[in-house]
């Protein structure tokens, strides 16, 4: 332990306040930044400085309470200054304010014994100064982080819930979110029961994919919110590892945060009917599972599938239709189909190729067949209802 004469103490308490306003004063002079600081702000400074030379006394005294009496001098300012200097600009004033100390000290020792004591003894200090600066940016970054994280989840419930659009828009702005980022919703089963956990493995593969990202975790259910175009399927390949097991569901990549609603209730949608496909990948879009959602009694597939393919097979007129549902009545076999319809093969074939074109969907592959059988029951039973 450090021990200095009551009169080397006198002298240092004494000269606590003139080190502090030399090691301001030292400041202002190095860094130009520091002078345009807030008034209120650089007072925060001088207490922290006030309150560490004082505690210099008291470390003398008990260098076993030297935790403490650091920790004291920044718990004392403001909990903003953080945002205003940075850690790497704390550590700098700390160096000039040890420096100063280490300049200063030593002229008030009662002899060449203590001065050396004191000048290891302000290295010591200076140091213990150091990592309760570190600790107090590090409190202060948790603090942060974990009220990011509180309203990082609010967003994420906001967008499921369709919430009203200013509020979300302002509480993604806080988190750093470009509100004219296109967006894309996925969702699937959690990874783990561990909240930190689960923030790590989509983080991390969002990193690697460059692409920001919002999650938030809803009992057993993770909900991650994509920045960006998913044109390339190797983004969304990427981002689905991060799940649990079980099917991933991606909504469709909506213009930006404020429509992602929409694409939050086509993947729940899909979510709770990719059941009835047992082999549909992973992770599959919403618009891919039309059909299932439509069973499942979702009205905007039903709308969707005759939007895109019951309504566009009707214009395109009657000997098409009527091709296409024969074909598909007869299980794919051409030469039945056009036997059926009284024309020569070809004109099926020509016919077929033409659907595809309209559609997107080739009623010579399977699950193509299915889209389109489902689509046109929807636009009957529509139709039949006077709904089309």
């Amino acid at each position: 332990m450090v021990k200095v004469s009551q009169e080397t103490l006198a002298a240092l308490d004494r000269a606590s306040g003139k080190l502090a306003s030399a090691a301001l004063a030292s400041m202002d002079e190095q860094f130009a930044w520091f002078g345009r600081m807030p008034a209120d702000q650089r007072a925060s400074v001088q207490l922290i400085a006030q309150t560490g030379a004082a505690g210099f006394v008291a470390y003398l005294r008990d260098q076993g309470d030297a935790i403490r009496l650091t920790a004291d001098a920044f718990r004392q300012a403001p909990r903003d200054l953080s945002r205003w200097i940075s850690l790497r600009q704390t550590v700098e004033l700390v160096r000039v304010a040890v420096h100063v100390i280490e300049r200063e000290v030593p002229d008030l020792a009662a002899d060449e014994d203590e001065r050396q004591v004191l000048t290891e003894a302000v290295l010591r200090y200076g140091r213990e100064v150091a990592f309760t600066s570190a600790m107090s940016y590090a409190s202060a970054a948790e603090t942060r982080g974990a009220w990011d994280a509180r309203l990082e989840a609010s967003v994420v419930d906001a967008i499921v819930r369709g919430d009203a659009e200013e509020s979300l828009l302002s509480r993604a702005a806080a988190l750093g979110w470009d509100l004219d980022e296109p967006a894309t919703v996925l969702v699937g089963n959690s990874p783990s029961d561990d909240p930190p956990t689960v923030v790590y493995e989509v983080r991390s593969r969002a990193a690697r994919a460059n692409r920001p990202v919002l999650l938030g975790v809803q009992g057993s259910r993770l909900v991650v919110v994509l920045a960006g175009d998913t044109d390339d399927p190797r983004v969304l390949d990427k981002m689905a590892t991060s799940f649990g097991d079980g099917p991933v569901v991606a909504g469709p990549t909506v213009v930006n945060i404020a429509d992602a609603h929409r694409s939050s209730v086509e993947a729940l949608s899909g979510l709770r009917a990719v059941v009835a496909w047992p082999s549909a990948p992973r992770p599959v879009r919403s618009m891919d599972l039309l059909p299932e959602r439509a069973l499942a009694g979702d009205p905007e597939a039903e709308w969707q599938l005759i939007d895109q393919i019951a309504r566009p097979l009707e214009v395109a007129g009657g000997a098409l239709l009527e091709t296409v549902e024969t074909y598909l009545e007869v299980g794919g076999v051409l030469e039945t189909c056009a036997r059926l319809l009284f024309v020569h093969p070809n004109t099926v074939r020509y016919r077929l190729r033409k659907a595809t074109e309209i559609t997107g969907h080739n009623a010579n592959l399977p699950r193509d067949a299915l889209v389109l059988r489902i689509a046109l029951a929807v636009g009957r039973l529509s139709r039949s209802r006077g709904l089309w």
